[in-house]
């Protein structure tokens, strides 16, 4: 594969962004004239990072390269800080990441790179942050993806959402959480958001319009694995169907990770 890391002045997040791409090689059988003016457009993964890190991640501390080799597939990893992949408008000029995917970076890679556009190409995944938004573009976008895979994260309750609450996820004090309910406008505001995607996969559920769905966490993972039960009970309760794949013995952490990246993959059935 050839792996590009690439630089550009964003409109959505005000100032330089970094994005890493991880492109297919050249087959030893074709000419660079044959390959590189091909016209062929290569299905898409856009994979998403956790907090704390950045557009190197994945890269870094999986095979993400080797599987994506094996698949012929281009993977597209942006930075996103601490963002939730949220929009910000009260930080400094404006950090509009949940915008920035789909209204800057998506077009950039359409236009620029041999990527197709089609729904049935395209694939987004993520853990923990990045796995919420992961969760959070495909249930508000359900036209522009085919699958999603969310490691080690799942739709929360917003109801549950009180003080005090021992699940930091859902407790209104926690300052992660203070803050983006602020940024949202307010715990109703919040409630009524895109952030919602509990609520949202109820309406949607019944529709036949979601992309296709993975849920994945480690049995270990004391922060998520008791919301992902939650989650997965109440989407048998909804007839939401979706693959749930789970590991004794992983806690949060990228062993976890590069498994369940190799299951979302083979899930994605990126060879029809």
């Amino acid at each position: 594969m050839s792996v590009l890391t690439y630089h550009f002045e964003s409109q959505y997040l005000k100032g330089n962004q970094e994005v890493t791409v991880i492109l297919p090689d050249k087959p030893g059988n074709l000419s660079p004239a044959q390959f590189y003016q091909s016209v062929k457009r290569y299905k898409v993964l856009w994979l998403l990072h956790g907090t704390f890190g950045d557009a190197t991640d994945w890269l870094r501390r999986t095979n993400i390269e080797l599987y994506a080799c094996e698949k012929d597939l281009v993977v597209v990893m942006p930075s996103a800080l601490n963002s939730n992949y949220s929009n910000w408008d009260g930080f400094m000029m404006g950090f509009h990441m949940y915008d920035y995917l789909t209204e800057e970076l998506m077009p950039l890679i359409y236009g620029w790179f041999p990527v197709s556009d089609r729904r049935e190409d395209n694939f987004i995944a993520g853990l923990s942050m990045g796995g919420r938004g992961a969760i959070k573009y495909a249930v508000n976008h359900p036209d522009r993806f085919a699958a999603a895979a969310v490691l080690s994260a799942a739709p929360l309750d917003f109801s549950r959402i009180r003080p005090g609450h021992p699940c930091p996820l859902l407790n209104s004090e926690d300052p992660r959480l203070a803050a983006t309910i602020r940024n949202a406008g307010g715990l109703e505001a919040y409630r009524s958001s895109n952030e919602n995607t509990w609520e949202i996969l109820n309406r949607l559920a019944p529709t036949g319009t979601l992309p296709r769905l993975m849920f994945a966490c480690g049995t270990e993972d004391d922060l998520l694995y008791d919301q992902f039960c939650i989650f997965r009970a109440h989407a048998e309760e909804i007839g939401l169907k979706a693959h749930w794949f789970e590991l004794e013995g992983y806690r949060h952490e990228w062993r976890f990770w590069d498994l369940a990246i190799q299951e979302a993959l083979s899930f994605f059935k990126l060879d029809e």
